[in-house]
């Protein structure tokens, strides 16, 4: 008996539906293109056999995508390896593998206690060449915590992208980062998404 937790497709009208679908990549979307989710799913094979399969869920402005708390969430939020519910489009391509209009994303638990943290917190120093971002006391090295930037995706208070040379000493930040840190002074995490508040 398989004991694959990945979730079936239902139809309900002219949707389709994924009860915990596995998330197999995320691309986030870039000037030419909207971003898209790869989720896997369980399918009833011969002899009680179950076969994972693949989607693309093509993510446009119009998809919702919450926490488990419904609160609202963006792509770069989803991570591979976390588990969704999704609501899609009944029209799928006949590619491989098959793609649809994603219209509700739902991350299974809550990715902030998941895989992430949120803290908040006034920018004490900023290095652009090296992407990194030290938060607390600009005096006191014990009171900071050092962000690397390299993949994180860096907002204003509207939530439009900016450059990481736009931040500034003294701007307070929301930063979205890994539940590790180094025990050095200062601590050191990865930041996933910086917000200017």
């Amino acid at each position: 008996m398989d004991c694959d937790p990945r979730g079936t497709i239902s139809q309900q009208g002219n949707v389709m539906r994924i009860d915990n679908a596995f998330v197999e990549d995320v691309v986030p979307a870039n000037r030419s293109s909207n971003g898209y989710l790869l989720v896997s799913y369980a399918t009833a094979g011969a002899n009680r056999t179950t076969s994972i399969q693949n989607l693309r869920l093509n993510i446009t402005r119009n998809t919702v995508l919450l926490d488990s708390l419904g609160r609202q969430i963006r792509l770069s939020d989803i991570r591979k390896g976390m588990w969704v519910n999704v609501v899609f489009s009944s029209a799928m391509t006949r590619s491989i593998p098959p793609q649809s209009t994603a219209f509700l994303i739902v991350a299974r638990r809550d990715f902030q206690t998941s895989s992430s943290t949120t803290t908040t917190g006034r920018i004490a120093m900023v290095d652009p060449l090296n992407e990194i971002l030290y938060t607390g006391n600009p005096f006191d090295v014990n009171s900071q915590t050092k962000y690397l930037l390299s993949n994180a995706t860096i907002t204003d208070r509207s939530g439009r992208p900016i450059s990481i040379r736009a931040l500034q000493p003294g701007q307070r930040v929301r930063i979205t980062h890994a539940n590790f840190q180094t025990s050095s002074i200062p601590p050191q995490t990865t930041a996933f998404h910086v917000q200017l508040l």
